[in-house]
């Protein structure tokens, strides 16, 4: 198990972690319980807690080459009214900027896209959360063939993210506006240990050790309303996981855990 200190750095609310050690109790013999039992507890409780903001970790640049310009040839700022939580209503709303020039996840773009692939892919349309449907176009490479920027158009008639004849799409994507994007740096953590029981095998645990267990990416692009996250505070990026805000290091986000509940999936593969 981690540290205390290091659990606080990742966010971890003291609330989830008592709730963990009342459900775990005491016993007289020894007994392992599974990280994912106390990501569930931080889990729900952050889901309560923490608003939401809009994050792109791994960038690729998406523009809508049909976007509205300005008399001066500058693009047109529009400003959607998104939910800071949904769990809680009197977090209330705010307002973030789109233009025709986006960072979306480069996981969201696929040339060649695999079966059961429902985000952007070329021909392909999708939802930009709480903004319009965009289909993809064109795609722009470097030298190595590696894609670096999806151009794509919009409807017009989707503000909002609904069709006014009634389609459908398949997947909804999170965006952030390049033009007031925010840099930061995001350290992801996984597991410290490659096996259940280190040292189980070998009788050394080192030898389980997980060498890739944090990655920093740095060059991440944020909305606005990030540069405003106190030091410390939890906030969720949508559809990546929850991220607490370094006490000393300014826009820099730890990975307190992600989204995906794996202790449910684990009861649930015991019938429990």
């Amino acid at each position: 198990m981690p540290t205390i200190s290091g659990l606080r750095r990742r966010g971890y609310p003291a609330a989830a972690i008592r709730d963990f050690c009342r459900y775990v109790g005491v016993n007289r013999t020894n007994s392992r319980p599974g990280i994912e039992l106390l990501e569930s507890f931080v889990r729900r409780e952050l889901n309560r807690t923490a608003q939401r903001r809009m994050a792109v970790i791994r960038p690729l640049k998406l523009v809508i080459t049909n976007w509205p310009t300005r008399p001066d040839g500058s693009p047109v700022v529009e400003y959607f009214a998104v939910v800071n939580n949904p769990e809680n209503e009197a977090d209330g709303t705010r307002e973030v900027a789109f233009s025709g020039e986006l960072y979306i996840e480069r996981e969201d773009f696929a040339e060649v896209p695999p079966p059961k692939y429902f985000r952007l892919s070329p021909g392909r349309e999708v939802r930009l959360r709480g903004a319009y449907f965009v289909t993809a176009t064109e795609v722009v490479k470097d030298e190595d063939g590696t894609v670096t920027e999806v151009r794509c158009t919009y409807d017009p008639q989707t503000r909002g993210g609904t069709a006014a004849d009634g389609r459908k799409v398949k997947s909804t994507m999170h965006w952030v506006s390049a033009q007031h994007a925010v840099d930061a740096t995001a350290v992801l953590y996984d597991r410290l240990f490659s096996a259940e029981a280190p040292g189980a095998a070998t009788g050394e645990p080192l030898d389980d050790l997980n060498t890739d267990s944090r990655e920093v990416l740095t060059g991440c692009k944020v909305e606005a309303a990030l540069a405003d996250t106190a030091p410390g505070q939890v906030v969720q990026f949508e559809r990546l996981g929850y991220f607490a805000h370094d006490p000393r290091t300014p826009m820099l986000f730890h990975r307190t855990v992600g989204l995906r509940d794996e202790w449910a999936a684990i009861q649930k593969r015991q019938g429990k």
